[in-house]
């Protein structure tokens, strides 16, 4: 089996040959192909200098080139750096500068950003994907047409250090949890496992491979064998589109994405019959919708849980064990969650209380770049980790997400969690998606606000919603206001950017 990164293709290629691997806007490529392209990349690397563990920054969307790019990093004995597509010039430069990149490999359209980075004094050998010359950068498609088509990696421990995986950086700096080789492979083959993947499973996904999730998920199909249908950009008719004409058997996703799927008006003609399990991770899907969902394509929808610092998915609702909508499952195997008081993480929570999940494991990160002072912070000398995330768990030991500990509500004293009132909302049949952030109040301190996009067609007052909430939720729960809206921010994985709804207010959000 695959102990490194740099296995996984070759390994792949000596198992399944010829077979298809991976399917990018209808080109088509086999594991043997993808192999040879990953060793033009490493030798392009060795030939410019890169040793092992220098650091490698990978800058574009989705497409093939990252993917052949990804494994030839590995191949050459460097750590990979994936570079969000919407980061802007700042957090490039804070990123690129913090690993000490030897190289970036990036397309195009991300040239002029990392030209400017190196007149400002950065060092580092710029490649550049796509077929347009570009100063002062080599061609991707140079060593793809002169480097040698043989390569032997370079070795490699599981102990090494394989990733660097910059977080958001809603407060402060991103931080750049460093995952080693056996943490980025265990998630792999866990999502592999616990879904159950095959050789004989097609795989749909508009994650972005540079988030965690999208590679995770990359890893695994190619671990398992198998077709990877990567979809540039999430569009709903796209992916229906290509479930139908590629009968793909798996479909991994974020909430938004099943929120955008099922409000299509279309999504009842697309013939979804080949779908046999889903994935969904990022956030928190309602069980309502997980349900809905599996009413309208007979396809059950299990729901993961993982973090940039665990290198990916890390726990999951199993295919062959108990699904249970709702809960992100239990941890896999060789790994650990616990979930204990707020204030005293020494102090384990009784089944069904609220606390803060912990996890522990060989998926838990080396720590954050250059950052101990924050390292110290989130894991314990134990070598549990601390997830920000409030939890329950039931005597099965399936957890399940409240919400992050920093959404928070704060009213009049009482804990307010915006993914509890989500998904009632979410459970009004004329609700499509539902967002819920805060805002401030003189007397309350915060006060929930809801954000909410409709089915189309449906129309639903206000005041209607409200009644619904007060049917489930305390009093101090219901939200303060509601407003309609096309959409909400996102970030580049699909994740809904709670702290950004305020910019979208447009004064129409009182119910009283």
């Amino acid at each position: 089996m695959a102990t490194t990164i740099a296995d996984i293709l070759p390994q792949a290629a000596r198992k399944h040959g010829d077979r298809v691997a991976l399917i990018v806007n209808g080109q088509r490529w086999s594991f043997r192909e993808l192999d040879v392209l990953s060793n033009y990349v490493a030798n392009g690397l060795v030939a410019s200098g890169v040793s092992p563990g220098d650091r490698v920054g990978l800058f574009g969307p989705n497409c093939w080139e990252w993917l052949v790019s990804y494994y030839g990093i590995a191949k050459a004995g460097a750590v990979v750096n994936p570079l969000s597509s919407m980061l802007t010039a700042d957090e490039v430069r804070y990123a690129v500068g913090d690993t000490g990149a030897r190289a970036v490999i990036a397309s195009s359209d991300k040239a002029q950003l990392l030209q400017e980075l190196k007149a400002g004094g950065a060092r580092f050998e710029l490649v550049v994907w796509d077929e347009a010359p570009v100063a002062g950068a080599t061609r991707l498609r140079d060593w793809l047409t002169h480097a040698s088509s043989e390569f032997v990696a370079r070795p490699r421990l599981p102990s090494d250090l394989a990733a660097i995986c910059y977080t958001s950086g809603t407060t402060g700096r991103p931080k750049g949890a460093m995952q080693s080789q056996r943490a980025v492979m265990g998630a792999a083959v866990g999502t592999a496992l616990m879904a159950a993947r095959t050789a004989e499973d097609r795989v749909i996904s508009a994650l972005p491979l540079f988030h965690v999730y999208g590679s995770c998920v990359m890893n695994a199909a190619m671990v398992a064998g198998s077709t990877l249908i990567v979809i540039p950009r999430f569009n709903e008719v796209v992916v229906l589109s290509a479930i139908a004409e590629h009968r793909a058997t798996i479909m991994d996703g974020v909430p938004t994405a099943y929120y955008y799927l099922l409000a299509h008006p279309d999504f009842d003609q697309y013939d979804l019959s080949s779908l046999t399990r889903c994935w969904v991770g990022g956030q928190t899907l309602p069980a309502a919708k997980s349900n809905e969902f599996t009413r309208r394509t007979g396809c059950p929808v299990h729901e993961v849980w993982g973090m940039t610092e665990l290198a990916g998915a890390v726990s999951a609702n199993p295919v062959y064990g108990p699904n249970k909508p709702g809960t992100i499952g239990v941890p896999y195997p060789g790994n650990a969650f616990r979930v204990v008081d707020v204030e005293d993480p020494d102090k384990d929570m009784a089944p069904g209380e609220r606390g803060e999940l912990m996890y522990r494991g060989p998926l838990v990160m080396m720590g954050y770049y250059n950052n101990p002072e924050a390292t110290a912070e989130t894991i314990r000398p134990d070598g549990w980790l601390h997830t920000g995330d409030i939890a329950t768990m039931d005597d099965d030991g399936f957890a399940t997400i409240v919400d992050r500990k920093k959404d928070m509500i704060l009213t009049a004293g009482f804990n307010v969690y915006p993914a509890e009132i989500e998904r009632v909302l979410c459970m009004h049949p004329a609700v499509a998606l539902a967002a819920v952030g805060s805002i401030p109040d003189e007397a309350k301190g915060e006060l929930a606000e809801a954000y909410l996009m409709r089915k189309p067609g449906v129309e639903v007052s206000r005041a209607a919603l409200v009644a619904h909430c007060r049917e489930h939720l305390a009093a101090y729960k219901v939200p303060r206001g509601i407003q309609f809206v096309d959409s909400v921010p996102m970030t580049s994985s699909g994740k809904i950017m709670r702290r950004l709804l305020r910019e979208i207010d447009d004064g129409s959000l009182s119910i009283e």
